[in-house]
């Protein structure tokens, strides 16, 4: 008893003493501090601060500007000729008066009625496809935004339990320092909790070095706007709800802005078939001109037709044609694609969706439990430090799976919604509440005292 007494006391000291120890030279150096946030966002602030500064927005509306004076080129009238000749008549009889004798004329050509409705609906169907173009890089600007904030919060809580994993490896370092010195454990049990402790501040640093690059991907997303020290605020276990596959499929049929800007391209396209075989009329232009001799004036008006004889404009409409054929290929190869790639997203929603339940509801417990019994039975003697580290380092990568989980469930849910991008004028997607996958759990549990 008197000697158990005695291991507990030299052992109370030692663990009283682990500051100062910690402060030598031949200490283990202690991870950096992770600086505080001087400001901290949202996400509904990121997207709307993405919306307003990426230059990509820029260029998209420029483009939709450029699309609506392509309108008001389609809607102008033809400009008028004016001719303006100059001259000098010479008589060669007796009685003829010589002088100057100008020409004037003015032609003006005229539209046909369906030619210039055919011009106005191509312009129509290309500003709607630059519209649908500007939402379908918005939608893909969210998603990327999305993803990036998202990286930064799993990278953040990785970084928060490496921390916590570094605090425990440092009790457990302490502990089995103690026992080593009083002769309680073999010195290998020193060596393997200074390797373990090598590695957790290894991790801990690939951590904080993560997190720094996580945040630059999600600042070049957003434009730059960003502070070089910010926080975010969210959590990485809440995902979106998403309906089932049926429903997301009409869904993205009748309202993707990709799916649209191709519909609008093919509309066009068969709208310049007819416009091209509308060519092959007669163009018409009014032609009035006068003559002033120095004797008399001579005023003519009449028609100027132009008279599709040797070009029957073959060559153009073939070329619209082919052109209407490639679009409309186009559309149907991409509606398959992206009927793929909403099924694996979902799939992979539904995968990565019973992972995290899994792991939160029972491998992550489990793994806390049986922490928690090596480490009594480690406290007590009758397990040594191996048992106590395997214990540790399953309840580590299973908290990392569960991140990864997590994170990869609000990937496909972010591709979901991407895919789910509404055109100008089309209902919004069905993905927007917001739930928790599971009852909310610490990512990262408190240490147990090894002491």
């Amino acid at each position: 008893m008197t000697f158990n007494q005695t291991l507990t006391w030299v052992a109370a000291l030692s663990l009283a003493a682990a500051p100062a120890w910690a402060a030598s030279p031949a200490a283990v150096t202690l991870p950096r501090a992770a600086a505080p946030a001087a400001e901290t966002f949202d996400l509904p602030y990121l997207l709307s601060l993405a919306q307003s500064t990426n230059k990509g927005v820029e260029a998209a509306q420029a483009n939709v500007d450029a699309a609506t004076a392509a309108i008001t080129s389609a809607r102008a009238y033809p400009n008028p000729q004016v001719e303006v000749m100059y001259g000098r008549l010479h008589g060669k009889e007796a009685g003829v008066a010589s002088g100057s004798a100008p020409s004037y004329a003015f032609v003006q050509k005229f539209d046909y009625p369906q030619q210039r409705n055919l011009r106005e609906a191509m312009a129509g169907r290309g500003l709607e496809a630059s519209q649908a173009l500007r939402q379908a890089f918005r939608s893909d600007l969210s998603a990327r935004v999305k993803t990036s904030y998202y990286q930064v919060l799993r990278r953040e809580t990785e970084l928060a339990a490496a921390q916590e994993d570094l605090a425990l490896m440092r009790q457990i370092h302490s502990r089995a320092k103690v026992r080593v010195e009083v002769g309680e454990a073999p010195r290998y049990e020193l060596i393997k909790a200074e390797t373990e402790l090598l590695a957790a501040q290894k991790t801990l640093q690939t951590a904080e070095l993560r997190v720094e690059q996580a945040k630059t991907t999600l600042r070049q997303q957003v434009g730059g706007a960003l502070p070089p020290n910010f926080g975010l605020a969210g959590s990485l276990g809440n995902a979106p709800e998403v309906p089932g596959l049926a429903i997301l499929r009409d869904t993205m049929q009748a309202g993707n802005a990709e799916l649209a800007q191709r519909r609008m391209e093919l509309e066009r396209a068969r709208l310049g078939v007819d416009y091209q075989r509308s060519l092959r009329w007669p163009e018409v232009a009014v032609r009035a001109s006068t003559d002033r001799q120095p004797d008399n004036n001579v005023s003519q008006i009449g028609l100027v037709m132009t008279i599709p004889l040797w070009d029957r404009r073959g060559g153009p409409v073939g070329e619209a044609t082919a052109q209407a054929t490639q679009a409309r290929t186009a559309l149907e190869a991409r509606e398959f694609e992206l009927n793929q790639e909403l099924e694996a997203a979902y799939r992979q929603y539904e995968i990565t969706q019973a992972q995290v339940t899994a792991l939160e509801s029972g491998i992550v417990r489990e793994a806390e439990s049986a922490l928690g019994v090596a480490e009594a039975a480690y406290r007590f003697g009758e397990r040594g430090i191996l048992d106590y580290l395997d214990a540790q380092r399953v309840l580590r990568n299973a908290r990392s799976e569960l991140i990864a989980a997590q994170y990869e469930l609000q990937v496909a849910a972010i591709q979901i919604e991407k895919l789910m991008s509404s055109a100008p004028g089309t209902a919004a997607a069905p993905v927007a509440p917001v739930a928790p996958v599971a009852p909310p759990m610490s990512l990262a549990p408190n240490p147990p005292n090894p002491n």
